[in-house]
Formats: C-alpha cells, sequence, structure tokens
C-alpha cells in the first residue's frame, strides 16, 4: 500500500470527492480529509491510500500542482521527510516565545 498527502485543498472538498478523484488512478483503499478537531472543518490537506505504489504513482504524476475543485493542490508520498506537512512547526522546542532559558523543555519525548 502507498499512501499520498494531499495538500492546497479547497475547504469545501470532502473525503467522498477526494476519494472519487483519485480512483481514477486506481484502487484507492481510504480517503480523508483532515478536518479541525472543534469546528468540523477542513484544515485544507488529507491523505489517499493506494492499494499498489505504481497507481499512487500515477496519481502524484497527474495530480501534483494541478487544480481541484479550484485549488491548485499538491500530491507526495506520506512518508517522505515532510512531505509539506506541519508547516515547518517541528524543532523550535517552545516557539511563539513560551518557555526560552528553560533548556529547551526536556519534558518532551
Amino acid at each position: 500500500m502507498s499512501k499520498l498527502f494531499v495538500g492546497g485543498l479547497a475547504w469545501a472538498t470532502t473525503s467522498d470527492s477526494l476519494r472519487a478523484k483519485f480512483s481514477e488512478f486506481g484502487e484507492v483503499t481510504d480517503a480523508i480529509v483532515m478536518t479541525d478537531r472543534e469546528t468540523g472543518r477542513s484544515r485544507g490537506f488529507g491523505f489517499v491510500t493506494f492499494s499498489a505504489q505504481e497507481e499512487a504513482s500515477a496519481a502524484i504524476n497527474a495530480m501534483n500542482e494541478q487544480e481541484f475543485e479550484g485549488r491548485q493542490i499538491r500530491v507526495s508520498e506520506a512518508n517522505q521527510g515532510g512531505g509539506g506537512r506541519g508547516g515547518g512547526r517541528g524543532g523550535y522546542g517552545g516557539g511563539g516565545g513560551y518557555g526560552r532559558g528553560s533548556g529547551g523543555g526536556g519534558w518532551r519525548d
């Protein structure tokens, strides 16, 4: 199985519409648009899992940087280092100015 990260999704994109579009490239075993836990609103990205690597590669080649539901989307392998996820949040241990001088917040895993 091969999992893809899909970023830049329109707020109106649903898991069903994502699955329908990517099914054009092969057997989709899972498709999900990530939503905000509190508001239920799309977070603008999701994941699509294909049963075969070849199908996933075809989807990347065909859909990366293409327009889908009015937005230009990014498609990459989900297990790539970063893959566009996180927006640079990691690695700053405390971000936003909190906890400076605390030795990097050693309580974190």
